[in-house]
């Protein structure tokens, strides 16, 4: 009697060691998918910020005071900027899907990745869809704002509208997220991105002087933000 009942039991206990390491393969290899998702989010804005900055910084005519970074992707060098958002915008997407896995089942977990999204396709619309030449760039145009613009010029101001309120929703929903998970620090650290973002964009879109700057350096903390998330998880993804 005693012997029937132990058999069963080690049967069992053999069955479920053998289904758990068959299973640890798979979930080496989910880990390795995810890390490498979480890198694509990593790079995404980085690499934007640092192509659009190093164009700002070499090509002739473009002032970061008066002209959006968005605006490179006009003249005859424009295929670089164009280039850089759809990559970018690529790589936001992919990675959407890393901090979906990692986020998952936490404050934010559907919303945030579902926005990173939002904001890799947008980019790519906005690299697509480009701006007007204006305010003398590229050098040769005439100074000042036009007074039309073309049908894709509109969809580039859409796309990056939407690009931006997501971006902004984001940090805030990644301040509840590591609030909720008892890290402070994160928590403070995105709402306070979030907001810089909003409040360079609010002054950029009233008109206020060097507009263009303040929108540009709120783009990128928040890129910076999104960018040290992924990195974040990827540690222990």
């Amino acid at each position: 009697m005693t012997t029937s009942t132990r058999l069963p039991h080690a049967t069992g206990t053999t069955t479920a060691a053998a289904a758990a390491d068959q299973a640890r393969p798979a979930a080496r290899r989910g880990s390795v998918g995810t890390r490498r998702l979480l890198a694509c989010a990593a790079v995404a804005g980085p690499l934007w910020v640092t192509v659009s900055v190093a164009q700002a910084l070499t090509r002739e005519g473009f002032e970061p005071t008066r002209h959006a970074l968005s605006q490179l992707a006009t003249g005859s060098l424009g295929w670089l900027q164009i280039t850089n958002f759809v990559i970018a915008g690529i790589l936001a997407t992919v990675g959407a899907a890393g901090l979906r896995r990692v986020m998952q089942g936490t404050a934010g977990g559907v919303a945030v990745p579902r926005l990173v999204r939002v904001v890799g396709v947008g980019m790519v619309a906005a690299g697509l869809l480009t701006m007007d030449p204006a305010d003398a760039f590229p050098v040769g145009t005439p100074a000042g704002i036009p007074q039309s613009m073309s049908w894709h010029a509109y969809g580039h101001m859409a796309a990056g509208s939407i690009t931006f309120a997501s971006l902004i929703a984001a940090g805030y929903l990644l301040g509840r997220h590591f609030s909720r998970l008892g890290n402070r620090r994160l928590a403070v650290v995105a709402r306070v991105a979030a907001t810089v973002m909003l409040a360079g964009d609010a002054w950029s879109m009233s008109g206020g002087k060097a507009g263009a700057l303040t929108m540009a350096i709120g783009t990128t903390v928040m890129f910076t933000l999104l960018a040290y998330v992924a990195v974040h998880y990827r540690r222990t993804a």
